[in-house]
């Protein structure tokens, strides 16, 4: 095969799987649709490779990964206070995203990535987070 068609169909397959992967955005709130201290949407499912684009619509929030909520070989990320923060998530499985100021108050969401189980909510996390992850996962089933 001469090398400008093989470079050809290289670079085309390359930017065929990066334009399959979807942008979602998701608001870090004072105030939603579901109450005080809020992700909106609070739950997503993706598919692997999709990125996620939190946007801090109001000032004194992050998205930071929940130990205990994240699949086996995927890593953990923290967005800066106040920053717009994006992250793609490639490994199937259930993430916690948490707003680390506002966890206690229950600022916590669900990102399903594939067709992943649900994975059980840490015990040690405040009861208003472990609470709305109960009602995401929720959710989750419904959307099974």
């Amino acid at each position: 095969m001469p090398l400008r068609p093989f470079a050809l169909l290289l670079v085309s397959t390359v930017f065929t799987h990066a334009a399959q992967a979807e942008v979602h955005e998701v608001k870090m709130l004072n105030r939603g649709a579901e109450g005080s201290m809020v992700y909106e949407p609070d739950y997503l499912r993706i598919a692997p490779g999709d990125t996620v684009r939190f946007l801090p619509s109001q000032s004194g929030h992050n998205a930071a990964s929940v130990p205990g909520l994240l699949p086996a070989g995927a890593e953990a990320f923290m967005s800066r206070l106040n920053q717009p923060f994006e992250h793609s998530f490639t490994v199937p499985g259930t993430y916690g995203v948490q707003c680390i100021p506002h966890v206690a108050m229950g600022m916590v969401m669900l990102i399903q990535v594939g067709d992943a189980q649900a994975t059980p909510i840490p015990g040690n996390l405040p009861t208003r987070a472990k609470d709305r992850f109960a009602a995401q996962l929720s959710k989750l089933e419904a959307a099974r």
